[in-house]
């Protein structure tokens, strides 16, 4: 009967050292049954499983190869693997796997101790660990900073209730994002990404910039908070503040936008969105006329949101057409799903307030970004350590792959 061996090569990574080994294994027909390689600051870790032929010099083939490995200063190890566990190995390929996404400007040893710790506890096993963030100087600033780890886990959880409890309690002593998904075909095939403008692509509330403008600020301001707490429903406040508004100047609009804040990492988020053949959207309970400027600036294909009236150089107070609430932004997310001609899988949502919501749990991949207490333990997934750029890791994304 043929044999099944597992090699384990360690140390200095260097040219060549793959190409060496499998042509020694070439030369004895073996065949290869499984393989996987990391290196960690110039140090391997290659793994083969490989089954040798009855007709094979075992002998000459592993002394090759222990030469090799001496001539090269690399450590190589045989483990003999039995029929029965190889096939055990086998009957594994049809478990469920997922995908864990840590966060943070720097991952420490103890984020992955009380991750990986509530991941055992729920019977998942971590099968990959690797690293999509770029190397990071000791001598860079820690506010830019950004660090992702990616864990590949198998198995089926006891209970995902029980496991996203304990990863918003881990996020919330350690201030780090966790996010766990189905590793499945969409996450790797998202098309859309539809975005809340206000607190979301910028980093302001611009009814709150208009208002202060207006000098209407604190009355508007207390608004704006109770209904992005869920407090209030989002339409009538939303009327409440139009009102507010009522006899501004059309001209101070321009200067708004002008000096609106763009959320750290949006441009990045963009700019690769777009070279990637990505379908952006901005759906917002806010106003086209700043909406459209910010089309204009990140490039983005589409903007739903409500209508500024001018009456005669002055806004007037008065809401003209649907509002996009919630349920608006739900339905439109949809829409724009049917007309792009993916499924909603294929859909991510971001956005920060109570009316973000819908949005976000009918769209594939939701992701709620620094958002309120209420709306993060609603969410599925939320981002609060890093800038809006970090939602490319949540896809998969590389820093050497991100424009």
């Amino acid at each position: 009967m043929s044999t099944i061996l597992m090699l384990k090569v360690s140390g200095q990574d260097q040219v060549g050292l793959t190409a060496a080994l499998s042509q020694i294994l070439a030369d004895a027909q073996v065949t290869l049954l499984d393989i996987g390689q990391s290196v960690i600051h110039d140090q391997v870790s290659l793994g083969m499983l490989v089954q040798l032929p009855e007709s094979a010099d075992h002998a000459t083939m592993m002394k090759e190869l222990l030469y090799q490995a001496h001539e090269r200063d690399i450590q190589i190890r045989f483990s003999p693997v039995t029929d029965s566990a190889y096939e055990e190995w086998v009957q594994q390929q049809g478990k469920d796997r997922f995908v864990l996404t840590i966060l943070a400007r720097r991952v420490t040893a103890e984020h992955l101790a009380h991750i990986s710790r509530a991941v055992s506890e729920q019977g998942l096993n971590i099968k990959d660990i690797s690293r999509l963030t770029g190397r990071v100087s000791r001598e860079s600033q820690a506010k830019s900073d950004k660090a992702c780890i990616e864990l590949t886990l198998q198995g089926q959880p006891v209970s995902l209730e029980s496991l996203r409890k304990q990863f918003l309690q881990i996020s919330a002593d350690l201030n780090v994002d966790v996010a766990f998904q189905v590793d499945s075909v969409y996450r790797r095939n998202r098309r859309l990404v539809c975005f809340d403008m206000d607190s979301t692509l910028i980093e302001a509330e611009v009814i709150d910039e208009l208002a202060a403008a207006a000098g209407v600020g604190a009355q508007v301001a207390e608004i704006t908070e109770r209904a992005m707490q869920g407090e209030l429903d989002f339409q009538q406040s939303f009327r409440e503040r139009m009102a507010l508004l009522k006899g501004l100047d059309e001209s101070v609009l321009r200067g708004i936008a002008e000096r609106l804040p763009i959320t750290e990492g949006a441009e990045r988020l963009m700019t690769t969105l777009r070279a990637y053949g990505y379908k952006t959207a901005i759906l917002s309970g806010g106003f086209t006329y700043f909406g459209e400027y910010l089309q204009k600036k990140l490039g983005i294909d589409f903007v739903f949101a409500n209508h500024l009236d001018i009456v005669d150089g002055k806004v007037s107070g008065e809401v003209k057409g649907d509002i996009v609430d919630g349920q608006k932004k739900a339905a439109l997310l949809k829409q724009l799903a049917e007309q792009e001609g993916i499924q909603l899988e294929q859909t991510i949502a971001v956005g920060d307030g109570a009316n973000d919501l819908p949005m976000l749990s009918e769209a594939g991949l939701g992701i709620a970004f620094r958002a309120k207490p209420i709306v993060k333990e609603s969410a599925r997934h939320s981002i609060s350590t890093l800038g809006l750029d970090a939602v490319l890791y949540f896809l998969g994304f590389r820093d050497q792959e991100i424009h």
